[in-house]
């Protein structure tokens, strides 16, 4: 089983990526393979609701000049899909809502294509704001007929500094609750 993480922060190494290395660290101990992939930062293009993936079907967006049909591929193929952000303006980073309206339009247009693909929001924040930008993670995953598992709190960490989130035990216990979650979940629907 693989589970593929999509970082929307452009902060490569950041606060919102530590949150999802303490995820995989979990999950690799469920012998669970896990991919990372750099999202925030890059240019990427939003939806225009031009429903050609409607119209094509072949699990791709019509709009090719970036990496969102490369993040697709891979949402299809895993087994998990966590899509990680920090908290700008109480919603997430532009590459996030860019990944989330380009795959739900193109999941759709095919037959529901992440259909009980079991799958997590995890989110860095400063201070506040972060439930907002949970939310809307999630709202994609339900709408998509994903399994969202729990964990011991919101899936949420703070920090400001690159690092600082290191310090947020709750945040940390709560990232490590999700990978064990996720795997056990995983385990049961593919079992």
């Amino acid at each position: 089983m693989k589970v593929v993480a999509f970082n929307g922060s452009p902060r490569k190494d950041g606060n919102t990526a530590k949150l999802v290395k303490n995820v995989f660290s979990e999950l690799e101990k469920q012998g669970i393979e896990t991919e990372l992939i750099q999202l925030g930062g890059i240019p990427v293009m939003g939806c225009t609701a031009c429903m050609k993936c409607f119209e094509n079907k072949d699990r791709r967006c019509v709009i090719s000049s970036d990496l969102i049909n490369e993040c697709i591929g891979k949402m299809i193929e895993a087994d998990g899909i966590i899509i990680a952000s920090p908290t700008y303006f109480a919603d997430l980073t532009t590459e996030t809502k860019a990944l989330i309206d380009r795959a739900g339009f193109v999941g759709k247009a095919n037959d529901e294509l992440f259909k009980h693909k079991v799958a997590a929001a995890v989110v860095s924040v400063r201070r506040a704001g972060a439930l907002h930008a949970f939310d809307s993670i999630n709202h994609f995953f339900l709408i998509s007929q994903m399994v969202v598992p729990g964990s011991s709190y919101w899936n949420i960490g703070m920090g400001l500094a690159p690092g600082d989130v290191e310090s947020d035990t709750e945040g940390m216990q709560t990232m490590q609750n999700l990978g064990q979650n996720m795997a056990w979940l995983m385990k049961k629907i593919n079992g």
